[in-house]
């Protein structure tokens, strides 16, 4: 079973999702559920198999410059994206999701374009089976 935060965060990557809800979902959690969600994401991107040629791409995508933060700290391929300030935890959201989406693709199409056990990866054929992202999990809490 998916907790509330892992659907939302696969759905974000895989498309299922407008951005602009996710961002909006991430914004209405307190800072240190935020910061758990970010910690999260550098856990789905390690298991997806994130390369680092992926950065210039997840930037892109991400919508954030090149010169923040926490593009700068992933260029160099360093994700202790928990230290940085909470004013640039919105951007790292934004950019993790980005390198997530990425990796999944790349690992869907790889390793499970014949289908797959992974719930994650079948969000979209089983809607019903799908948690509502309201309720609460063990990161988000109400959010």
């Amino acid at each position: 079973m998916l907790y509330a935060h892992e659907v939302i965060l696969n759905e974000l990557a895989q498309g299922l999702r407008p951005a602009s809800d996710g961002v909006e979902w991430f914004e209405s959690l307190s800072e240190d559920a935020q910061r758990k969600i970010l910690h999260a994401l550098v856990l789905f991107c390690g298991q997806a198999r994130a390369r680092q040629e992926d950065v210039p791409e997840s930037i892109a995508r991400s919508g954030i410059r090149p010169t923040h933060t926490p593009a700068v700290m992933l260029t160099k391929w360093r994700f202790g994206m928990a230290g940085l300030p909470a004013h640039e935890l919105k951007k790292s959201f934004r950019l993790l999701i980005a390198l997530f989406s990425i990796a999944d693709t790349r690992r869907r199409t790889l390793y499970c374009a014949d289908g797959c056990g992974h719930d994650w990866h079948n969000l979209a054929a089983q809607p019903a089976a799908r948690l509502d992202a309201r309720g609460s999990d063990a990161i988000g809490g109400d959010g």
